[in-house]
């Protein structure tokens, strides 16, 4: 099957539909298939040795995260980047984070200090290793940490289900720019801020860290005109 080289193992001790979610899913979003790629059943149903039950399923729950758009009786294809959703994405999170980074420096914690610059440690072996998938791993473990510190691991889970269209936009723009190191910079010093119980600073760290995406979105645009959404995109249940 072209578009996957390797075989799959599914855990026979989880729910199917899960696993065959959480692989496509992340995938689509390291753009290791790319957007408008058709995305056939009967092959999906070899790859992953399953009916078409769990399959179906598991690209329903993709087209609820607006990452494939179904086609009924047609085809499944990988929608190209979804712009209005990654800006709802981000503008949520934002929202989130600046209150959580000021929620963590009023009541500063070294425990969660250590934890962040270990993770940021990592982060710089992975880039060094040239080894950009494992050093985004680690950036989603990052902030993760801090929701968990916040006692939000729920709205976590929330935050990346509508987060698929903007983490694609991040990985476009991971390689370019110097946005790996300067994710990592942004990073070590936002936990050292909170570990200070520097609130503002964090929260102006959050806020640089979180928008340099959205900000590079007329560069990445331009060099992948073809990956993106034109505005007046409708879905196939709004299409005429």
């Amino acid at each position: 099957m072209p578009l996957f080289d390797a075989t799959f193992r599914l855990d026979r001790s989880r729910n199917a539909t899960v696993q065959v979610f959480e692989h496509l899913r992340e995938l689509i979003v390291s753009l290791a298939i790319a957007p408008g790629t058709v995305l056939a059943r009967p092959q999906l149903c070899a790859y992953f040795g399953l009916s078409q039950a769990p399959i179906r399923e598991a690209l329903l729950r993709l087209e609820e995260e607006r990452l494939v758009d179904i086609y009924p009786q047609h085809q499944t294809r990988v929608r190209a980047i979804d712009l209005a959703s990654a800006r709802q994405a981000h503008f949520l999170r934002l929202s989130v984070e600046l209150e959580m980074a000021h929620l963590m420096a009023q009541d500063p914690n070294p425990a969660l200090e250590r934890t962040l610059l270990e993770l940021v440690a990592r982060q710089q072996a992975c880039l060094a290793a040239g080894d950009l998938a494992t050093f985004t791993r680690l950036d989603m473990e990052f902030h993760r940490a801090l929701y968990e510190a916040a006692a939000l691991p729920d709205l976590w889970s929330m935050m990346r289900s509508c987060s698929g269209n903007l983490d694609r936009l991040r990985r476009m723009h991971l390689p370019l720019h110097r946005k790996a190191e300067s994710i990592l910079e942004q990073h070590a010093r936002i936990a050292r801020c909170i570990g200070a119980g520097d609130a503002a600073g964090a929260q102006g760290l959050v806020r640089e860290h979180l928008s340099g995406t959205l900000n590079a979105l007329d560069a990445l645009r331009e060099r992948y005109p073809d990956l993106m959404l034109p505005a007046d995109f409708a879905p196939p249940s709004m299409a005429a």
